[in-house]
């Protein structure tokens, strides 16, 4: 049995998909304590824009989002091959794996440091090391649960539309389904995020703005990694075989079993 697993194209596939997604999140939301200014990437001023009456906006942004694109490029891909449990089924196994890192974090920044730990610090040009590991692993509980109820709603999102696009277009316009999902199933994630982190803080003015300045990069970036999905569709149409893709696109869409008739060999 095991072995039949291990050697079927489509099951091997499918678990280095979730692998790199899983892996991805947990990076994401591991670097998504800083914040880097996208102005200062291109060596230009921050924009200062104005928006709902909120002065000096900037493309201020949380470096997880250098990330969280390919997840939403990787929940295309899945959903077009496996289908939206699939997708669910990702999702919820990445939320787990992010809640016990961050369960993880904690434990770790409460655990007394050794006296030789914290005296290396100075030889790092670090004044206090434990201080610093607290602030980067020690991200407001707030921020935490936005980015993950933001993250499953948003994949919810994306998995409804992409599948109510594919049922008007059929096989055609894997674009058309892939980036029109993405891009607002990005928007929800963008402001989840920010009114479950700052309501209550924030005006809703400045949440507004900030998640306007904040979207509109990731809407250019589903915009540029479009190409990406048609690179990956014709690799795995290459690795799994032109007939297996097809009956993997159908199952995907519940006209058929996945793996029925589906070769084996590795």
């Amino acid at each position: 049995m095991i072995l039949t697993i291990i050697k079927d194209k489509p099951t091997k596939l499918f678990l280095g998909i979730a692998c790199f997604f899983c892996c991805n999140a947990l990076i994401a939301e591991a670097i998504g304590t800083k914040l880097f200014s996208l102005e200062k990437i291109f060596d230009t001023h921050p924009v200062n824009f104005t928006l709902f009456g909120e002065s000096g906006l900037s493309f201020t942004l949380t470096c997880g989002v250098l990330l969280w694109p390919l997840e939403f490029v990787i929940t295309d891909i899945v959903n077009e091959y496996y289908g939206p449990k699939a997708v669910r089924r990702l999702s919820i196994t990445a939320v787990i794996l992010i809640s016990y890192a961050f369960l993880m974090y904690f434990l770790a920044i409460r655990i007394p440091p050794a006296d030789v730990w914290l005296a290396s610090s100075s030889k790092q040009g670090v004044d206090n090391i434990q201080t610093s590991f607290n602030a980067i692993f020690g991200q407001n509980m707030r921020i935490i649960i936005g980015s993950i109820v933001a993250f499953l709603v948003s994949q919810i999102v994306d998995v409804t539309i992409f599948h109510k696009i594919k049922r008007m277009t059929g096989d055609k316009h894997l674009w058309l389904r892939a980036t029109g999902s993405t891009l607002i199933s990005q928007l929800v994630d963008s402001y989840v995020v920010l009114f479950i982190a700052f309501g209550g803080i924030f005006s809703w003015q400045l949440i507004l703005g900030i998640g306007i300045m904040n979207y509109s990069y990731k809407f250019v970036m589903a915009l540029v990694l479009t190409p990406a999905i048609y690179y990956v569709e014709k690799r795995i149409e290459k690795y799994v075989g032109h007939d297996t893709a097809k009956k993997m696109k159908r199952a995907a869409m519940g006209q058929e079993e996945m793996f029925t008739d589906i070769p084996t060999a590795g």
